[in-house]
This record gives C-alpha cells, sequence and structure tokens, in this order.
C-alpha cells in the first residue's frame, strides 16, 4: 500500500509495487465538502504526473531563449522570414530555388479565401477610379502613365477571370524559419535567402518581437500567428506552390537533359509511351538539332537504329564519327531513290493486289506535288496510268514481287502519252525525265539502308524540289521499315517543309500514326512553329507524340505554341527568357523544365556552332598536315638507309640482320 505522505511521495515511481489485497474502505467522504482534502488530491496528482514521461518531453528541447530577431532553440539560431509583396508576374517555380537549398528550414503558407463578390465591388471601384484619372490626365494633356494603364488592363483581366470563375481570391501568407548553428551562419543564410527572394522581386523581412509568433507560425500546427498576408489570385499562388518537380527519372532509357527544378536526371525511354513519337519546336539558334544529335548518340549506344533526313548537312559529322552512313540526294549525285519501288510487307503477310494499291496512292500524292494539284478527270487519269505502268513491268495482282523489276518516271510519262487525255499531263511531267530536274527521280535505287545511322542529305536540291525529295526518301525509308521489324526512329528535320503542301502533310501524318506498329518512332523537328502548327495535319502530328520538346521561342510563335500545348503563363514566360538548350520536357503527362547537357567529347561530335567547326576543321587539317609530314619523313629515313646500303655494297636483308646482331648484342643498363 502506497501512502501519499510528504516524506514519500518524492520516492515514488512508476516501478514501485502497489499491493492488490483487499483494504478496509473508510467512510465515504464528499470531496466538494472538505478544500484541504481536495488541495491535497491535486497535489499528489501533480507529484504523479510529473514521473510521468510524455512526448511533449521527448521532442521539447533543452533550452528555449527569445530575442528581438531570433530564436535559441537548445544550440539551434532560428529566424523567420515572411514575404510582403509579390511583382506583378512571377513565373512558375519561382520559389524553387529556395526550396532546393541546402539548408535547414520551415516553410509555412497559409491560404485565406475571399468571396469574390466582394472583390469584384472593390475592383469595380478601382477601375472607376483608374479610369477617371487616365481621362482627367488626357484632358489636360498630361503624358499618358503606362502603370496607371498597365493596372487598368490587369483589373480587368481579373475581374474578366473572376466573373468566369476561372481564377479565385485569396490572402496568402509565406514564411520561411532558418535553421542554424551559430548567430554568424544565421544571418549568412538569411542574407542568402533574402537575396533570392530580390532577384525575383518578392520582398522579405525578417522578424523582430515576433520571433516567437514567426517560429510557431512555420510548425507543423496549422497556427498563423503573423498574420502577414498578402492580396492575390489563384494564378500566382499556385506559382508559388513548391511542390512542382516531376520525376523523370527511370532505370532504363537515355539521359536527355538535367531537371532545372531539382538537378535530377531526366532518364527516359521513349518506346515506353503509348508511341514513340516525338515533335521539338524552337527558334533558330536555340539549340533544337544539338539536342536531338545528342539523343541520337546516346540511342545508338544501346542499340537503336537511327535514320535521319538532313536539309543542312548537320549531321555529316556525327555520321562520319560513328562510321554510319551518308547518303547525298540532288540532282548530280549518283544516289538516286526510284519513287516506283514497291513496299514489302514484314513475313510476306500482304497481297500483292494492297501491295500495289498502297504504291499507287503514295505516288499520286507525289504526282500532286510534282505537278500540281489535279482535277478529278486527271486525278482518275493518273490513277489508271499508274495501274498500266506498273502492268508494262508485268507487276500484277497475280505476280511474284519478289521477283519484279520496278518501273521509272519515264515509263508513266511515256504511258500517259497514249492515255486520251494524258498528253499535258505528260508534258507536265516532262522535266523530271527529260528536263532539268531528270537526275532525281528517274532511274533505278542504288541505295541501301545497312547501317545502324543512315542519313539522307537534301541541302544540294534547290527549294521547289525539297518537298518532293522528302516525301520520296521518307516513302522509301518507310518501305524498308516494314520490310524488317526493329527498334528504329526516324528523325525528319525542318519538317515545315512538308507542312507546306496537304499531300505531304498527310504522308507524314499517316506516317505518324502507323509507325508504333512497326516498332519506330518519328521525330519532327521545326522552327516555323507558326507553318507547322497551322495546318491541321501539323496539329494532329502533334496530338500524336507522346514525347513534346519545347525550346526557346519567339515571341512571334509563343501566343500559338501557349494554345496548342496548354502552357501557363510561367512557361511562357520560360520559353521566352530560356537559354540556349533550356526548355520544357513533355514526356506523357509529366513534364519538367529541361537543360540539355552534353560531355565534351559529345559536344565536339554533335556541335551546330559555326566557331567551333571551323576549329574542328582546322584541327583536322593540322592533323593531316602533321601525318603527311611525319610519313615524308619515315620515307625520307628510308630512302637514307637505302642509299647507305647501296654505297656499302650490301644487301638490304644482310644490313637489317647485321642491325639486328647488333641491337642483340648490347646489354640493356642497369
Amino acid at each position: 500500500m502506497i501512502n501519499f505522505n510528504k516524506e514519500e511521495k518524492n520516492k515514488i515511481t512508476l516501478n514501485t509495487p502497489i499491493s492488490l489485497r483487499p483494504q478496509s474502505r473508510p467512510e465515504a467522504v464528499n470531496i466538494e465538502d472538505d478544500p484541504h482534502l481536495t488541495r491535497e488530491i491535486i497535489e499528489e496528482e501533480k507529484a504523479f504526473r510529473r514521473g510521468i514521461l510524455s512526448v511533449k518531453d521527448i521532442i521539447a528541447p533543452a533550452s528555449f531563449k527569445v530575442e528581438p530577431s531570433s530564436l535559441r532553440l537548445g544550440d539551434k539560431f532560428l529566424r523567420t522570414i515572411f514575404v510582403i509583396n509579390y511583382p506583378r508576374y512571377i513565373s512558375v517555380g519561382w520559389f524553387a530555388p529556395i526550396i532546393n537549398l541546402n539548408l535547414t528550414f520551415d516553410i509555412s503558407m497559409f491560404f485565406y479565401p475571399v468571396q469574390s463578390s466582394i472583390i469584384l465591388k472593390q475592383l469595380k471601384n478601382k477601375v472607376g477610379t483608374l479610369e477617371a484619372q487616365i481621362i482627367s490626365d488626357a484632358e489636360k494633356g498630361a503624358a499618358r502613365d503606362p502603370i496607371r494603364e498597365t493596372a487598368l488592363r490587369d483589373i480587368e483581366y481579373l475581374r474578366d477571370a473572376l466573373t468566369q470563375g476561372i481564377e479565385k481570391f485569396f490572402q496568402f501568407s509565406l514564411y520561411v524559419t532558418l535553421y542554424a548553428d551559430s548567430a554568424e551562419d544565421l544571418d549568412r543564410i538569411s542574407d542568402q535567402v533574402e537575396d533570392i527572394f530580390g532577384s525575383r522581386l518578392v520582398y522579405s523581412r525578417r522578424v523582430y518581437y515576433q520571433a516567437e509568433q514567426g517560429f510557431n507560425s512555420t510548425m507543423p500546427l496549422g497556427n498563423d500567428e503573423l498574420y502577414i498576408a498578402f492580396n492575390m489570385n489563384s494564378s500566382p499562388i499556385a506559382s508559388s506552390f513548391p511542390f512542382i518537380s516531376s520525376e523523370l527519372t527511370s532505370d532504363q532509357g537515355i539521359l536527355y537533359g538535367i531537371n532545372r527544378h531539382n538537378n535530377s536526371l531526366i532518364l527516359f525511354d521513349r518506346f515506353t509511351l503509348q508511341n514513340a513519337n516525338s515533335v521539338v519546336f524552337a527558334t533558330s539558334g536555340a539549340g533544337k538539332s544539338y539536342a536531338i544529335k545528342l539523343e541520337i548518340l546516346r540511342s545508338l549506344m544501346l542499340g537503336t537504329e537511327v535514320i535521319v533526313i538532313d536539309p543542312e548537312y548537320e549531321y555529316k559529322y556525327l555520321a562520319e564519327a560513328v562510321g554510319g552512313t551518308y547518303i547525298n540526294i540532288s540532282l548530280s549525285s549518283e544516289n538516286k531513290i526510284n519513287p516506283f519501288d514497291l513496299p514489302r510487307s514484314i513475313g510476306g503477310e500482304a497481297r500483292p493486289k494492297d501491295i500495289i494499291r498502297s504504291a499507287v496512292i503514295t505516288l499520286k500524292g507525289l504526282i500532286r506535288l510534282m505537278i500540281g494539284n489535279l482535277n478529278y478527270d486527271e486525278d482518275s487519269i493518273v490513277d489508271r496510268a499508274l495501274l498500266e505502268t506498273y502492268a508494262k513491268k508485268d507487276i500484277t495482282p497475280d505476280s511474284d514481287l519478289s521477283q519484279i523489276e520496278p518501273p521509272t518516271m519515264s515509263d508513266l510519262e511515256q504511258v500517259l502519252e497514249g492515255m486520251e487525255g494524258g498528253s499535258d499531263l505528260a508534258l507536265r511531267l516532262r522535266k523530271y525525265t527529260l528536263g532539268t530536274f531528270s537526275g532525281l527521280l528517274n532511274s533505278p535505287t542504288n541505295v541501301e539502308m545497312n547501317n545502324q545511322l543512315v542519313c539522307f542529305s537534301v541541302r544540294d536540291l534547290e527549294d521547289e524540289l525539297r518537298p518532293i525529295a522528302i516525301y520520296t526518301i521518307v516513302n522509301y525509308i518507310w518501305n524498308v521499315v516494314r520490310s524488317e521489324m526493329k527498334k528504329r526512329i526516324l528523325v525528319i528535320d525542318e519538317a515545315w517543309w512538308m507542312m507546306q503542301h496537304e499531300d505531304s502533310a498527310k504522308f507524314i501524318f499517316a506516317l505518324v500514326k502507323r509507325c508504333r506498329k512497326y516498332y519506330l518512332g518519328v521525330t519532327t523537328i521545326t522552327q516555323d512553329v507558326n507553318d507547322f502548327l497551322t495546318s491541321p495535319y501539323g496539329q494532329a502530328i502533334v496530338t500524336n507524340s507522346s514525347l513534346q520538346i519545347l525550346l526557346k521561342q519567339s515571341p512571334a510563335a509563343i501566343d500559338l505554341v501557349q494554345k496548342i500545348f496548354l502552357l501557363t503563363e510561367g512557361e511562357r514566360y520560360l520559353l521566352l527568357e530560356c537559354g540556349i538548350g533550356e526548355g520544357i520536357f513533355f514526356a506523357g503527362s509529366k513534364h519538367v523544365a529541361m537543360k540539355v547537357v552534353a560531355s565534351y567529347t559529345e559536344d565536339q561530335l554533335i556541335t551546330s556552332d559555326p566557331r567551333q567547326l571551323l576549329e574542328i576543321e582546322e584541327a583536322k587539317r593540322e592533323f593531316e598536315e602533321s601525318q603527311q609530314e611525319e610519313m615524308y619523313r619515315q620515307q625520307e629515313i628510308a630512302a637514307q638507309a637505302d642509299n647507305i646500303r647501296k654505297g656499302m655494297g650490301i644487301a638490304e636483308t644482310e644490313a637489317d640482320e647485321d642491325l639486328g646482331d647488333e641491337f642483340d648484342s648490347e646489354e640493356p643498363e642497369g
């Protein structure tokens, strides 16, 4: 039995044995009638509780000292910084540099909703005041005030957004509590955080004589004891939200770049998406070709075959470095592609009738590019002429297509000349068979795609012929792709050439839709965003591309890009202000801000900088000259040795043997 008297109560612990034997119970006493007994019981309860260890005892610091601008919490120094004002515009992720600091800190955000009706009434009054001031200045002949005009536009936009329910209005509080090991470190990191805030035109202050309230406001209790709020609508509040970093790091794939939000690696395999197609949009000089060449180089390391249509000789150095095949297509080039080549099906599953029909449909699109639009009669004539052209070479639904020789453009011209109503079409076609363009499409195919990297160049072609050549090349590639299923990537640089004509745009769109079944990913690159996206097929290509890379954009194209890709104002601003090789990387439903990075060796292989290219050419020339000089020197040494042998009358083999014996007889030193 425990007696709670003054002598014994300090000895009580939770481990003290308590007797459970029944005791004689005294008469019941009413505690309320005896204040002395009540006080004694309370004191005993306090004494008992002092001996119990609680969670608060575990987490509580050893000491707590409040100073005017900071706290001393045990051996740590704390200070709270609060935001008092924001600029007119803040970008998405402006808070990320602070979130990603390698420091210990607590962040607290408080959102206080405000009824839209109250705000609309206040905004209406503000609009009236601003308009009256602007009118008054105009009547007085005073210079226009851009600040008032900008404020008026912002208020009008906010009124519309609030009325339509697009935006909501809040009072927003943001506090950051910093931790340091010393007062000097606390001052240093406080300056660092305030500098980051200031670089984004966000004004902040340190707490004074409210250090404890600031600390309590950032504890995970949900209590705002400072209540320093700023009026803000939902869009900038969303931009301030810190959890914006999407992770695009996986166990497979290639490195596309660095996540600018959190400096993590963007490792991704495009073939894991619902399709492996990608689009790249950027202004000239923004680094789009650089980024794609880097992707090609790293994809080659993983065994992926890559095919490139190069309009400007940008991929030649890369092809030479990795031992790829570079095919130049021009009027004077020996490399030829016959557009009448028949598509080959995988495993011979397709019937000859279907193969011929597919070829005729593709060729009709090519003929429209060559001679212009066709009316209904001309379209029918061309359709019949193409079938007869194949039949002329014994290519019919009953033929063995593996043993045939495809016709050429001259065969089609001859057939058209012999058809009623076809003479005019044959005349329009003649410049491609006998005229200035005859060296492009009127010869049997003599190129092969038997390398891991194959590049087709169309740089030496006139602008009029480029869409025709690219159409023919893509069709040839498509025939090869369907013949054997492999993991491949097709890169079409400057794809806006194809978007200028409906038939070529339709052909690329059909390719993008069907390529997934053949393990092919199509990459379309363009700098002329307006021409590409204003085409209905261009927008469809974007929709059917799971991977999208947006680099720096021009102000003329940013509105259209924002509309197509549903960009926020912050993302819009990022694409306008980002540097070379920086932009936004979309992969399915995820997207992050990206920076393309390459090693020194990779940079030397893929660079498109004219200055670097000249330096590389100069280094190559110097190396070749040094190699030639070394070869000449070796030849001179050999000639001198030969003259010595002849002068001594010693045969070459004997002289060499004597020289070898002399070396063998020498003892090594040491």
